[in-house]
């Protein structure tokens, strides 16, 4: 079978594109260039031209064809814009789950295609399977603490009919030994953490160039409207931040409870306040099930890092949900995603209002 595989350079697609060879693929590499390497404009540690060239090599090394392919345009307005105006309207964007669905899945899958190809693979820790009855599933890794299912949710089922993710059955370990036992130039190579195209992770100074007037001052109010200080701008601060509020000390510790980029106010207090039961979310996507029009019991996943809870969910009109936690959590913040599950199975998701 042909396959492409999207390599970004990393240990984890390098090795999806080596286990896929080794089990008698055709394997095709292809490297997205997301923005313009020229020049002395600094980016994060992953997607820069080093990665580009390590993709390169270990497509040589195993033998098979790679070729990079030139997604400027399109990376700067499906994940760069949309990260700037959501920073500019006081939400609080992931720009890798853009990425994914609208970039990555959506036009490769188009270019794989055109090569005579009917699947693409990532190096994503998630795993993808029929349900025995028409209808695709995604999954959590067998890796849990590496799981990438969060910012896969958005994924059609056309997508997930054409996506493969070898690594999804591996631990990271295991991961990096078959990298070593290939002889992979990338075995030991760091994982990044970073968003590719923010330098030195100074998200505020990258909004306010692309978008100079978002630094518009407000005020840093309380919960009774009372002003404690002022700021530069609502671009500055997500839901539960704690840290870099501007205002004087307080007996408790102050975190950001809401941001409003129409009147500028950034609204703090106590930890306690930051606890919600309800949620609504847009541009829901279910996967595993037809919308539900009556209340389904799942666990919520507001966070990549947070620890999914209880809660049950309902389709509302326009793509919409809502949500209901069965205990409060903390921090639900809006721009985020808020994945549904049944166990390790995606049953949908959608970008939290």
């Amino acid at each position: 079978m042909r396959i492409i595989v999207a390599m970004s350079g990393g240990v984890d697609s390098s090795v999806a594109a080596a286990l896929l060879a080794e089990q008698g693929h055709e394997v095709i590499g292809l490297s997205m260039q997301l923005y313009d390497q020229r020049g002395d404009q600094a980016f994060g540690s992953c997607c820069t031209l080093d990665d580009l060239h390590d993709a390169r090599r270990v497509a040589t090394a195993l033998g098979f064809p790679h070729y990079i392919v030139n997604f400027e345009e399109q990376f700067r307005s499906t994940v760069i814009d949309n990260f700037v105006t959501e920073y500019a309207s006081g939400r609080t964007p992931i720009p890798c789950a853009h990425c994914n669905s609208d970039l990555k899945f959506a036009t490769l899958l188009d270019r794989a295609r055109g090569l005579g190809a009917e699947h693409v693979a990532t190096g994503h820790y998630a795993r993808v399977m029929g349900d025995g009855e028409g209808r695709w599933l995604l999954k959590r890794s067998a890796d849990r603490e590496k799981d990438q299912s969060y910012f896969l949710f958005s994924l059609t089922q056309e997508q997930l009919a054409g996506a493969m993710f070898p690594v999804g059955d591996l631990c990271k370990t295991d991961v990096r030994a078959h990298a070593r036992r290939l002889g992979l130039s990338v075995a030991e190579k760091p994982d990044s953490h970073e968003i590719c195209f923010v330098p030195d992770g100074d998200y505020a100074s990258f909004v306010a160039t692309r978008s100079p007037e978002v630094a518009r001052g407000g005020a840093v109010v309380d919960e009774g409207g009372n002003t404690l200080g002022s700021h530069g701008g609502v671009h500055r601060f997500t839901i539960g931040q704690r840290k870099g509020l501007g205002v004087a000390s307080s007996p408790i510790p102050l975190y950001v409870l809401a941001i409003d980029a129409d009147s500028g106010d950034v609204t703090v207090g106590p930890r306690a306040s930051l606890e919600r039961t309800t949620l609504s979310a847009s541009s829901v996507n279910w996967i595993a099930v037809e919308p539900p029009a009556d209340w389904l019991a799942v666990s919520a996943q507001i966070r990549h890092r947070h620890r999914a809870a209880p809660a049950r969910v309902r389709a509302m009109p326009g793509a919409r949900a809502e949500l209901v936690f069965d205990e409060p959590q903390t921090a639900v913040t809006p721009g985020q995603a808020v994945v549904f599950y049944d166990g390790d199975v995606v049953v949908g998701g959608g970008w939290i209002e």
